[in-house]
């Protein structure tokens, strides 16, 4: 299952074989946002508080496109719990 904080490698589209950090999961469409993965650029309206312009930041992907990455902590958990 994939959780926010983990590491996952992408299986296909334009950032396919790089890794990231799961930072928002929006479990009722099944997709995630991982950090540096899928950066989509947003044109921001000028506010009194905010200068705006055009910002890069990461779009959601599907989690059928994500893939777990073992990690060596994660691997002596399992390894302990048997």
């Amino acid at each position: 299952m994939i959780k926010k904080g983990l590491k996952v490698v992408v299986l296909t589209g334009k950032d396919k074989k790089k890794e990231g950090e799961v930072i928002e999961i929006d479990r009722p469409n099944n997709r995630a946002k991982v950090k540096e993965i899928n950066m989509v650029k947003k044109h921001i309206k000028t506010t009194k508080e905010k200068k705006g312009g055009i910002v890069s930041k990461e779009g959601f992907i599907h989690i059928s496109n994500l893939k777990l990455v073992e990690d060596k902590n994660s691997a002596k958990k399992t390894e302990a719990k048997k």
